[in-house]
């Protein structure tokens, strides 16, 4: 309780904000969200729980960034890149991953509602699908209840006496991003009439052009959502992303300008693949500010958003505890 109540005071007197300011003011932090859904949605029941937000939550958050932050577009901060102009004081950039259709439906209008940009970056070949990745629909299936972690296991060969539980699935999930994709459909082939709950999850062309008109950017996360490491056509996941994107926009000629890695899966030399194949902006999973000063780098770190950043133990959103994670990471140049 001494804790709890010493995390509340530090944010409510105004010294971990007095703090921010001092030394996060030449930095860039860019923080990354996944789903964004209402608990009355009927896709709240089957998503990943870690990795989704509330609404209300989000915009929680968003109220929060505009109180402790400038937060900028995609357009500023490779304006920045390019040294044709600077980037305000202690700048964050709001990203979300994979290209949910939930996030055209929940937070686009939150975005909106608080007169803030944001970049997208979207799985290509995911465009316009109904239902999500294997590892999302697994957890999916288990949480609507037909799908039991002891038929994945003894599907994979696993010991038995596993378990029930998110922990125990999430270790099958591990083992099954390890097999290649053959391997992998063998084993989901049995279940894979379990896995469609009926809703679609995933942006389609016209969610990305509503995206689009809301001052949201487009950005890449490679062509299949393959960790970029295991991939085996490197090219495909970089620059065959990008085409296949602007063919989904119908727009030939658009040219995204900025990716992230899918699972945060990269090294130096994928990094460099990236920046070769033209991307300005390349962002990384590592939870690291952005030095701003004398020039912003184009590998550039991210601090990813799980529910238990933002919200207690008790579902209640805690900006003193969103300010410890932020306020405190390391600044770091990573290129």
């Amino acid at each position: 309780m001494l804790k709890e109540a010493s995390k509340k005071f530090l944010y409510a007197s105004g010294l971990l904000g007095f703090y921010h300011r001092i030394r996060n003011a030449n930095t860039l932090t860019v923080v990354m969200f996944h789903r964004v859904l209402p608990p009355d949605d009927p896709r709240w029941s089957s998503c990943d729980p870690d990795y989704t937000l509330a609404t209300a939550w989000l915009e929680a958050s968003l109220a929060f960034f505009k109180r402790h932050y400038h937060v900028v577009s995609l357009q500023q901060v490779l304006d920045a890149r390019r040294g044709k102009g600077s980037l305000p004081p202690r700048a964050l950039l709001i990203t979300f991953d994979d290209g949910w259709s939930d996030n055209a439906d929940h937070a686009l209008p939150a975005l909106r509602r608080a007169g803030l940009p944001a970049l997208m970056f979207v799985v290509s070949d995911a465009v316009g699908t109904r239902q999500p990745f294997f590892q999302e629909q697994l957890i999916g299936a288990w949480r609507r209840g037909v799908l039991t972690v002891c038929e994945l296991a003894s599907a994979l060969g696993a010991a038995e006496g596993v378990g029930e539980s998110m922990g125990a699935l999430r270790k099958l999930i591990a083992r099954l991003e390890e097999l290649d994709p053959g391997q992998r459909e063998r084993v989901l082939a049995p279940f894979s009439d379990r896995l469609d709950d009926g809703h679609r999850h995933m942006v389609d062309a016209q969610d990305l052009h509503r995206l689009l008109r809301g001052d949201v950017a487009l950005g890449l996360h490679g062509k299949t959502h393959t960790p970029m490491r295991q991939a085996v056509d490197l090219d495909a996941e970089l620059g065959g992303a990008r085409a296949a994107l602007a063919t989904a926009l119908g727009q030939p000629d658009a040219n995204a300008a900025s990716m992230s890695f899918p699972h945060g899966s990269f090294d130096r030399d994928i990094a460099a693949r990236a920046s070769e194949a033209g991307y300005e902006l390349v962002f990384t999973s590592v939870p690291v500010l952005n030095p701003t000063a004398p020039q912003l780098g184009w590998l550039l770190g991210r601090t990813g958003f799980e529910t238990d950043t933002v919200v207690d133990g008790h579902g209640r959103f805690r900006p003193d505890l969103l300010a410890l994670y932020l306020f405190r990471k390391p600044s770091q140049r990573l290129a």
